[in-house]
């Protein structure tokens, strides 16, 4: 074969093309149809922190490279929201790293922290992020699957996807470095508990094992459900990296502001292969997201408030649509279940589902190893306006007729 033939793509990134997410979203913007595969809110975040980025700009801050870690005052910032929220002490300037959003966290941590052939438990279906990064280590990635309670499906009742701790505790090999979980889940919307998550940490403790705990979703918890940061339990302070975004909270996806809270070692290896992928980013908006950290609760409780009720809304309207549908208990994405409407293929509902509802939804299969298990679901996000929300509902309803 001469290299002109050759593929172009190493074997490592071979199985991963481009993303549901910009196939499904081109195909809303063809076919005029609603959008709600994607996961970014509809309208901007606070005022007051939208004007704080432009002060920043207009007062020079963050206009030439800002620090390699992060500028301090967001540093500052999210050691005292980690303190603040669930008294964990970090040092802002061993124990705290900024990145570009949680996407290039997760990458840095995992090219950081394995080395090739180690194996890597995540739970599935998994944010597809963290394939392509495991991939890129040259790690293995172990799936343990999480399954749907089975019975009544109202929208209503709090069936939720559930881990399976032996499943998980068979699961550790010899060869296993790190375990990569997700809570709140997407895209299930289940929140670990803290029973779970304790367990959890014992079998990495018990193991020796690294843990990197993406959080990104910690302030969209609802119900009776609590969100438990795995570094808090007893001997994981020292074996985790938590990440968090100010993406999901503040609803400015495009800012694409993260960070890493870990150990001074962890941290330092993290940022070792951090500064290699973007170097640093979003200068003027690591200032604003600094403020934005240091909002009032009342933020917190009413940006929760108002995602609830956008859950409730497209949860009702999805089961009057016939889908069977599980509620979260975190995030702002709903599972649903396509097999009332007489469907059992992902892939071929979304497609379709433009031309047959003007919707656009994400097929789960794309987050599964093991595709089967993911082909009856189907993902929607409510972080929309009500207007559009109600507007999905109308038209989803006609798959019931």
């Amino acid at each position: 074969m001469t290299s002109s033939a050759r593929p172009f793509l190493n074997r490592r990134l071979a199985e991963f093309g481009t993303t549901i997410f910009a196939e499904m979203s081109a195909l809303a913007m063809s076919t005029g149809s609603i959008n709600l595969g994607q996961g970014f809110p509809d309208t901007d975040g606070p005022e007051e922190i939208r004007e704080a980025a432009v002060r920043a700009l207009r007062d020079g801050r963050g206009n030439q490279y800002p620090p390699g870690p992060g500028v301090p005052e967001l540093r500052t910032a999210i050691a005292a929201h980690q303190k603040r929220h669930y008294g964990l002490s970090y040092d802002p300037d061993t124990e705290v790293l900024v990145t570009a959003g949680a996407t290039e966290a997760i990458a840095a941590a995992l090219l950081a922290l394995l080395e090739p052939g180690d194996e890597v438990i995540a739970l599935e279906p998994y944010y597809d992020s963290y394939a392509a990064s495991i991939a890129m280590a040259g790690g293995t990635r172990v799936p343990v699957t999480l399954r749907p309670d089975e019975g009544t499906h109202d929208g209503l009742s709090p069936q939720r996807f559930r881990l399976d701790l032996d499943e998980l505790r068979d699961a550790v090999t010899g060869r296993t470095r790190l375990l990569l979980i997700n809570t709140p889940h997407n895209p299930t919307g289940t929140v670990l508990t803290r029973a779970e998550l304790t367990e959890i940490a014992r079998i990495a403790v018990e193991r020796d094992l690294l843990v990197v705990t993406d959080e990104v979703y910690e302030h969209l918890v609802f119900d009776d459900a609590e969100h438990v940061p795995l570094a808090g339990l007893p001997g994981m302070r020292e074996r985790t990296v938590t990440i968090g975004s100010a993406g999901k909270t503040f609803s400015f996806t495009g800012w694409k502001v993260g960070w890493v809270t870990a150990p001074p070692a962890l941290v330092s290896a993290v940022r070792s292969a951090k500064q290699f992928l973007t170097y640093v980013a979003s200068g003027p908006f690591q200032y604003a997201v600094a403020e934005a950290l240091a909002l009032p609760d009342a933020y917190f409780e009413t940006f929760r408030a108002d995602m609830l009720r956008k859950r409730d809304l497209l949860a009702a309207g999805l089961t009057e649509a016939g889908f069977k549908v599980f509620r979260p208990a975190g995030t702002y994405f709903i599972t649903t279940d396509i097999r009332p409407l007489g469907e059992t293929d992902g892939f071929a509902f979304c497609r379709a589902l433009p031309e047959r509802a003007g919707v656009v939804a994400i097929p789960n299969a794309v987050f599964y190893d093991h595709r089967e298990q993911g082909a009856p679901f189907v993902r929607f996000a409510f972080c929309k306006t009500t207007d559009v929300l109600h507007e999905a509902t109308g038209r989803l309803r006609r798959l019931a007729s």
